[in-house]
C-alpha cells in the first residue's frame, strides 16, 4: 500500500492541531526516516560514530520540536528531515573532530554520491561547507541535490516537492554536480 497520500493528509492533520495524527504518523515515516539514516550512513566510517537509531531518533525528535509545524505535504516532511539529518551528521563530525583536536578523523566518504566524490578524502564537513556556499547563491541546486541525494527522491519526487519540471531537475542537478565536483576537487 502506498503511505504517501496518508502520510501528506496525517501532516496536515497534526498542523490542524489533531495530535492524534502525529501518534499516527510516527510508526509509518519512522521505517523512512530510517532508510534515510541508513543511506547516509552507508559508508563504514560515518556508522562506527553514530548509529542510524541515533540519527533518526535526533532528526525525529527535532522535526516534532514544534507544537504546531507547518508541513505541507509529505516531500516537504522528508526534505526537512534529509535536511535536519544532514545538519545532525555535521555537528555530530564537527564534535568527533574537535575531540580529536583535529588530527586522524577518518573521513566520512562520499561514495554514495560518485558524480562528486573525488577520491580526495572528501568528507561530510567539505561537503556541507560546498553546498553552503551553492546554498548562498542557488538555494534551489541545493535543494535539488538534497532531495536526490540525501532525501533519496526521484528525480519525478523531487520535481513534485520542488512544483518543477523533471526536466529542470535534471538541468539543476547536472549543474549542481559539475558546480560540486569542481568546488570539492580544489586544492586545500
Amino acid at each position: 500500500m502506498d503511505s504517501r497520500p496518508q502520510v501528506t493528509r496525517l501532516l496536515l492533520e497534526w498542523k490542524n492541531g489533531d495530535a492524534r495524527a502525529a501518534e499516527q504518523l510516527t510508526p509509518i515515516v519512522y521505517d523512512e526516516l530510517r532508510r534515510l539514516a541508513q543511506h547516509y550512513l552507508s559508508d563504514e566510517h560515518a556508522a562506527q560514530t553514530i548509529q542510524p537509531t541515533v540519527l533518526v531518533h535526533e532528526a525525529y525528535l527535532k522535526l516534532v520540536a514544534n507544537d504546531l509545524p507547518d508541513w505541507q505535504c509529505r516531500s516537504h516532511f522528508f526534505g526537512v528531515a534529509a535536511h535536519l539529518m544532514r545538519q545532525i551528521l555535521v555537528d555530530h563530525a564537527r564534535r568527533h573532530r574537535s575531540e580529536k583536536r583535529g588530527g586522524g578523523v577518518p573521513a566520512l566518504s562520499l561514495d554514495e554520491v560518485p558524480t562528486f566524490a573525488v577520491g580526495k578524502g572528501n568528507d561530510i564537513l567539505a561537503l556541507d561547507d560546498a553546498l553552503n556556499v551553492l546554498a548562498a547563491f542557488d538555494e534551489r541546486k541545493c535543494r535539488v541535490i538534497e532531495l536526490r541525494y540525501f532525501s533519496g527522491f526521484s528525480v519525478e519526487e523531487t520535481a513534485r516537492a520542488l512544483n518543477l519540471s523533471v526536466a529542470t531537475i535534471g538541468r539543476e542537478q547536472r549543474m549542481a554536480e559539475a558546480w560540486l565536483h569542481r568546488e570539492l576537487s580544489k586544492e586545500s
